[in-house]
Formats: C-alpha cells, sequence, structure tokens
C-alpha cells in the first residue's frame, strides 16, 4: 500500500512564504477565566467547558485560560468543566464572574479491578470492534457545525504568522462515505514577515488539517484495516473522563515495520467502545523520507525536514452520540539553508474546535464555489485583524499570551507605518 494514503501528511508545507482579542457582542454574556489542578496549581491545557443543555462549548488554551460566550436569553444553565484523568465539575451559569474565575479540578485514577468490569484481553481487537462500531455511537444525521480554527508559525519561540477563522462544517454522518465540506465565514491574520526568512512559509491545508484528523470518520489516515497487523497494541493503566471510565491502549508500529507509522494511546469508553480520545505522534524514523510527505515546494538550496509531528483529537457526547469537539495538530522542523552557517527552527500549530452545532435535516451542502480546497492557504485568503467587531458572539479558544503581545507589536508597527505615510510629502 502506499504510505502516503495512510499517512497524515495533508499538512503541506509552502515555501512562497491572527489574531485579535475577541470583541463581546450585545447580546451575549462572557465569562473568563482560568482551569487548573487543584494539587499543582498547574493550568489544565485543552480542558472542555460545555454549556448544559445546549451544544455550546469551548476548551482552555495553552495556559489554561478561557473565554465562554453564552447568549444572554440562557440564564440558568450549568457549565460542565471536564479534563481527561480528572473528575468533572459542574457550575452554575449565576456563579461565573466576567473575569477572573478559578476553576480547579482533581485527579481521578481507577484501577479496572476496582469494579465489576471484564478486562478485554485483546487490546487490538478492542481498537478494531470500536472503530466498526461508528455508525451506532457516532453523529448519525448530517450535522452543521459551527468551528473556530487557528494556525500559527513561530521561528523558534516567537510568533511570526497567525491566522484564524469562524468556519461552518458539513458533518455527514459517521457511517457515510461522504467526506465533510468546510465554508469560510470570516478570517484574519497577522504576519511579521520582517522575522522571516528571504522566503516566506505557508501552511496548505488549512482547517482541513484539523478535521482529518478525526480518526473514526477518517481511520484510513492512521488505522487502515489493512495496516492494523502493523502496530503493536497494549492496555496501560485506566482513566475517567466526565466521570465515566475509559481504557487507556498505548500503540506503537512494529520492529520489522520500515516506513514510519504513528505511536501514542487511544482513550476508549469502557461501556459503549467509543473513541473518545486520542494522543499521538508520527515515528520519525528516516527524515529524508518524512520530508517528502510534507514538504510540498522549497528552493533548491534549502534543505527542510521534520523533527516532530504531533496529533491530538477529542469527541464529546450529547444524547448518547459522541461526535468530532477539538483536534490539534503540531509540526516542528528544520530549515537549514545552504549558505548560511545555522538552522531555522520553526514550528507549525493548528488547532480547531467545534463551538456549537445542528442537525443539517436537509442534508444541504455550501455551493462549489463556497466550498473550501483542501489545498488552501488560510494566510492568502484572510484579511486583516482592525475589525474590532470581527467575532461578534462567536466562542474562540483564548489567545496566550504570547499571541496577544505579537499582535500588539505587529499593530504598533503598522500604526508607525501608517503615521509615517500619513506625514510624508509627495
Amino acid at each position: 500500500m502506499n504510505i502516503k494514503k495512510l499517512l497524515l501528511h495533508f499538512m503541506g508545507l509552502v515555501f512562497a512564504m491572527s489574531l485579535a482579542v475577541a470583541q463581546n457582542s450585545e447580546d451575549v454574556n462572557s465569562y473568563r477565566g482560568e482551569v487548573f489542578d487543584l494539587k499543582t496549581n498547574k493550568p489544565l491545557v485543552f480542558a472542555s467547558l460545555a454549556v448544559e443543555g445546549t451544544n455550546i462549548s469551548t476548551i482552555t488554551n495553552t495556559e489554561g485560560n478561557f473565554q465562554l460566550k453564552v447568549p444572554k436569553t440562557i440564564t440558568d444553565a450549568n457549565v460542565l468543566i471536564s479534563f481527561l484523568g480528572y473528575s468533572s465539575k459542574t457550575i452554575a451559569l449565576a456563579d461565573l464572574k466576567e473575569n477572573k474565575n478559578k476553576i480547579g479540578l482533581a485527579i481521578s485514577v481507577t484501577q479496572l479491578a476496582e469494579v465489576d468490569v471484564e478486562v478485554p484481553k485483546d487490546a487490538a481487537a478492542l481498537v478494531r470492534e470500536t472503530l466498526l462500531r461508528k455508525g451506532e455511537n457516532y453523529f448519525d444525521d448530517p450535522t452543521l457545525m459551527t468551528a473556530f480554527y487557528r494556525e500559527t508559525i513561530k521561528k523558534r519561540r516567537r510568533n511570526v504568522s497567525l491566522s484564524e477563522a469562524v468556519v461552518n462544517i458539513y458533518k455527514s454522518p459517521y457511517d457515510s462515505q461522504r467526506r465533510d465540506a468546510v465554508e469560510l465565514f470570516k478570517a484574519r491574520k497577522s504576519t511579521d514577515y520582517s522575522r522571516l526568512d528571504t522566503v516566506a512559509l505557508k501552511l496548505q491545508g488549512g482547517p482541513f488539517n484539523t478535521l482529518y484528523v478525526d480518526i473514526i470518520k477518517y481511520p484510513e489516515f492512521i488505522f487502515d484495516f489493512e495496516l492494523l497487523k502493523d502496530y503493536k497494541f497494549s492496555f496501560d493503566r485506566s482513566t475517567r473522563i466526565n466521570d465515566r471510565l475509559i481504557y487507556v491502549i498505548n500503540f506503537t508500529q512494529r520492529k520489522y515495520v520500515i516506513d514510519p507509522l504513528y505511536e501514542g494511546k487511544l482513550y476508549i469508553d469502557v461501556e459503549n467502545r467509543t473513541l473518545t480520545s486520542a494522543v499521538y505522534s508520527l515515528n520519525i524514523t528516516d527524515k529524508e523520507k518524512a520530508a517528502r510527505l510534507f514538504v510540498r515546494k522549497k528552493p533548491a538550496q534549502v534543505d527542510v525536514w521534520p523533527t516532530e509531528v504531533a496529533y491530538r483529537v477529542d469527541y464529546r457526547e450529547k444524547d448518547g452520540k459522541w461526535y468530532y469537539g477539538y483536534s490539534n495538530v503540531l509540526l516542528e522542523f528544520k530549515v537549514n539553508w545552504k549558505d548560511k552557517l545555522f538552522n531555522s527552527v520553526y514550528s507549525m500549530t493548528a488547532e480547531m474546535a467545534v463551538t456549537d452545532w445542528e442537525k443539517n435535516l436537509s442534508g444541504e451542502l455550501p455551493k462549489n464555489r463556497s466550498r473550501l480546497k483542501k489545498s488552501i492557504i488560510l494566510s492568502d485568503e484572510a484579511i486583516g485583524f482592525s475589525d474590532p467587531d470581527f467575532w461578534g458572539e462567536y466562542n474562540i479558544i483564548e489567545p496566550e499570551k504570547s499571541i496577544e503581545s505579537a499582535i500588539k507589536k505587529i499593530q504598533r508597527q503598522l500604526r508607525r507605518a501608517k503615521s509615517r505615510q500619513g506625514t510624508s510629502t509627495p
């Protein structure tokens, strides 16, 4: 089998070579805060916050911070805060403040032997069963999802390019062979080209980079049934998510397999054999082969190779059915200019969170002219970031402090440049 069909290499790099803080809408209440570990006080990254009885949700950023926007018409609901391996917490909306909410979660680890559960003997068989049950455990209706997407490019630790968008995902049923369609609602960007090298760097694929990490919908990108035998599966210590008991399964490619596959962990619900989360990375055994998978175009005098390729996907549950909720992709690579003494180190991150959804009972899809192509480069499609009401009522992933600082710096640079243009004489 062609390894390119199997690998999640749609995250393409193109050498040709966003962000503003969300503003509150008049029709929503906004709540900001932090989710952290009660014992260590460390922030919990990618913790989920969902308004019970609705489809509204968001997720914490890499610093554990969140912003949750709730329509003012919703006043007496509760917010469920959950994180893998921790006891969930429910807080009434009325008890949340506008800012500086501190929400601590406690670790919850349960041994399978402590509960009346029969432990499967074959981890690989459990994975196969989980993949085959997607039709009964996951959404079986066409669904229209609203999602927030962000991609960043860093040169070493400095943010140099930021793009984000609100997109509509026309999600087909999980047992359908039809691929999902994506429609761009709005997008914006900012790029500090002074920190990029002579040529600029772009990420090809946009939201599809994260959408195709939905293992249950697109198992062919990682667990093609023909190649499951090339992985070794084993049980790890169990855990909990949303107070449900979860099998944890480790997987890695077998030693005799030459082509690079994946290694990581699968989190499978004990009761109904549902994949709730997956965290994994590409086993880079041959950097040149990996480079051919990811680099779409580059100058002849530049060598580029990935040093890390990592993925994460989380699913959420509503009324007994599960659906794609969040995913992220990290690609770290080195750029070696043949006429330069030192390498440049870049990292590219793409993440997408579903913030609302409704059944698409008509099954309507966006017209071809408004659909995003899988070859999209979001930074080419996006506009600037000056519109203060850009996000309106939409939930976003709260920006990290480093991103906020980068945007403020770029904004100051643009203001100075405009000021100089305005005062110059012909």
